[in-house]
């Protein structure tokens, strides 16, 4: 059961998370009818700022939960089933209102059917359901010979590790251009520019390649700046495998942004 100090914590980043502004103890009452007096709910918001959870800018101004206090937040709201039935459309109306960004990868399980060598000048990697061309090496036939028969994630996951980076660019830049989109790419314009991200960061996102980097779940200071969440999630779009990642500012709503492209 959750207590009352929890309780009026999450009432306050709610109240925060809708109106995007200081909440004071009378007006996070009235709000949600809650039934403690205003000097009861003012006792725990010291408590929460003693703790780091709330702050406040100016003694006779309300409240606003911290960025530890959001994260922790959606820590809690957040849930990792896996979602279907989500409307493109519908997402990107609404990473557009939010102001939200958002990156979808499809899911290939193609495997490598076979190699062909053209006249020692380059070679032609056959997929289950597309092919690529790189240039000719022995080193690099006999490499990928051995890799016959293996599922396209390991492949390129194994061609970066090992620096066979044609081959590891060449399947990137044939996925980008039919498997990837990116919703709202404005917004983390704004945010690269905003936090001069280097040009390398800025591609791994254009690109898609950052989510082949990332497994489900939150992400934020070791991938994004400070108030910023990225969320990462597997989907089923059209009956199709999908890795999608959101990424913007803490305080929006994403439990809204969720129930929309779900429910629209």
């Amino acid at each position: 059961m959750i207590d009352k100090k929890e309780f009026l914590l999450q009432s306050i980043i709610r109240a925060y998370i809708e109106n995007l502004e200081p909440i004071g103890s009378t007006q996070l009452k009235s709000m949600y009818d809650i039934t403690y007096s205003p000097a009861t709910i003012r006792g725990y918001f010291k408590k929460l700022g003693d703790e780091g959870y709330l702050a406040q800018e100016h003694i006779s101004s309300g409240r606003t939960p911290t960025t530890e206090a959001l994260k922790q937040y959606w820590e809690t709201k957040l849930n990792f089933k896996k979602l279907s039935g989500i409307n493109l459309r519908a997402l990107e109306y609404f990473a557009s209102k939010i102001g939200l960004s958002v990156f979808i990868k499809k899911e290939k399980s193609d495997i490598l059917k076979d190699i062909l060598n053209v006249e020692n000048k380059y070679m032609i990697l056959e997929f289950s359901s597309f092919a690529i061309s790189v240039k000719y090496s022995d080193a690099l036939y006999r490499f990928l010979k051995d890799m016959i028969g293996l599922d396209l994630k390991d492949i390129t996951r194994i061609s970066k590790d090992v620096g066979a980076y044609e081959v590891y660019e060449s399947i990137n830049q044939t996925l980008q251009n039919s498997d990837f989109q990116i919703f709202n790419y404005k917004e983390f314009l704004n945010l690269a520019l905003t936090y001069d991200f280097d040009e390398y960061t800025i591609n791994k996102f254009l690109k898609g390649q950052i989510l082949d980097e990332l497994k489900e779940g939150l992400y934020f200071e070791k991938l994004l700046p400070p108030n910023y969440i990225g969320i990462c999630n597997y989907c089923k779009i059209d009956n199709e495998d999908v890795k999608m990642l959101v990424v913007g500012e803490l305080p929006k709503d994403y439990e809204y942004f969720y129930e929309k492209i779900t429910t629209f």
